[in-house]
């Protein structure tokens, strides 16, 4: 038998919390429900109070920063509590009791103390635009207005789950590239660094001329073991001036527009800001936000500033009666297929059903492109490496047979 710990709420929304044995975690679910309780949270062993860095070192913006993975978890939990027929002040309670972290928590209280005040719940989460972004505001201000905020709490933290998968998937994609850059350049580095002095000394005893490559190799193994301050300043000056251009207008629609230009990487780019712009869209009409407002929302989501600047002109031509897709096919951002799509999607009157079979087909194509360009990365990193690897080698060897007058 395991030891469960549960939280969960009574018949009059109370918050309880327990342990309790079970063979699995679907009879502890049973068992609770038993207890005429309604389950919140069930996981198993007993949860413990692990040590705050946050607290220890009192930067909260710095460890305590509250993650859209968090936020998700709270959306599904408070979902789950309104879906159940408990209030929203009660639900909201229930929250700040089961909220581990301590700045989660005063948010919590403050939007609570707020609801239990009379006021909104969209005003009091619009009171925290850091935690809370615009589509989370809208998606819960369309579902007080219709009187199903359990309905807009679910299509949120479904939502919220997809775009964390979209991101997950990207994420770990990027892993193994990253490590085998990594080791890669940590052993260019070691031979540059490390090895080649070694034989620039012996080198210079003997007093031969060397072969080119031989010189090369020397010449950027002196300038980087001598000048390493500076040639680290310069990486430094030139990354944080890069920095600094793409958060200007020009330079990220530049940038942007150049990623989009790539081969592989732009037709990525593109996919997942299809995938983004569909899914995001689909969910804010199924809660009832009208079509402009909601193209203002998806429009401030996108990372692409070149896409996000053609929704301007999509703007202004649902403003002028044109529909949706006729205004996207002349702004030739989206792939054919997605604007295809969506053009039958509004000519059938299926806009939000066809919207989310785009999101789900481009996620599935962002899926293969990624594992694609994995695929071709792989071999290429590992070419370039071997290249470098190699050409530092041979041209230690080419100086070792000349000076023994050994023909190469």
């Amino acid at each position: 038998m395991t030891v469960y710990t549960y939280k969960a709420t009574d018949p009059k929304g109370q918050f309880v919390e327990g342990n309790i044995e079970a063979s699995d975690h679907r009879l502890a679910v049973q068992q609770i429900r038993k207890l005429n309780y309604f389950p919140i949270q069930v996981s198993e062993g007993k949860t413990k109070k692990r040590f705050s860095l946050e607290t220890k070192l009192n930067r909260p913006d710095l460890f305590n920063r509250i993650t859209a993975k968090e936020i998700m978890t709270l959306t599904q939990q408070l979902a789950t509590l309104v879906g159940s027929g408990i209030t929203l002040d009660s639900s909201l309670s229930s929250l700040v009791k089961l909220a581990e972290k301590e700045n989660i928590r005063e948010i919590l209280s403050g939007i609570q103390k707020r609801v239990h005040a009379g006021s909104s719940f969209a005003e009091a989460l619009s009171e925290h635009p850091k935690v809370f972004s615009r589509l989370y505001v809208n998606m819960i201000r369309a579902g007080e207005a219709g009187g199903d905020l359990a309905t807009s709490l679910n299509r949120l933290a479904s939502y919220m789950e997809k775009a964390e998968d979209l991101k997950a998937s990207v994420r770990a994609a990027m892993v193994y590239p990253a490590v085998l850059s990594l080791v890669g350049g940590s052993a260019v580095l070691v031979l540059i660094t490390v090895v080649i002095p070694q034989f620039s000394t012996l080198f210079e005893e003997m007093g031969q001329a060397l072969p080119l490559p031989t010189k090369i190799m020397l010449g950027i193994s002196s300038a980087i073991t001598n000048y390493w301050w500076l040639i680290l300043t310069a990486l430094v000056l030139a990354v944080t001036g890069f920095i600094i251009y793409l958060k200007t207008d020009s330079g990220k629609y530049q940038w942007d527009h150049l990623i989009l230009k790539l081969p592989l990487f732009g037709s990525l780019v593109r996919k997942i800001e299809v995938s983004r712009f569909t899914l995001t869209l689909s969910t804010l009409l199924k809660s009832g936000v009208p079509v402009l407002p909601a193209l203002q929302i998806v429009r401030s989501i996108l990372g692409n500033s070149v896409i996000s600047s053609a929704m301007g002109p999509l703007i202004k031509g649902l403003k002028g009666g044109k529909g949706l897709s006729g205004p996207l096919q002349q702004a030739e951002v989206f792939p054919p297929m997605a604007v295809h799509m969506i053009t039958v999607g509004e000519t059938s009157g299926a806009l939000e059903k066809m919207l989310s079979k785009v999101s789900e087909t481009y996620d599935k194509e962002v899926e293969l492109s990624i594992k694609q360009i994995i695929s071709l990365i792989e071999p290429v990193m590992i070419l370039v490496m071997a290249i470098l690897i190699g050409f530092i080698v041979i041209s230690m060897l080419m100086a070792i047979f000349s000076v023994n007058e050994i023909s190469f």
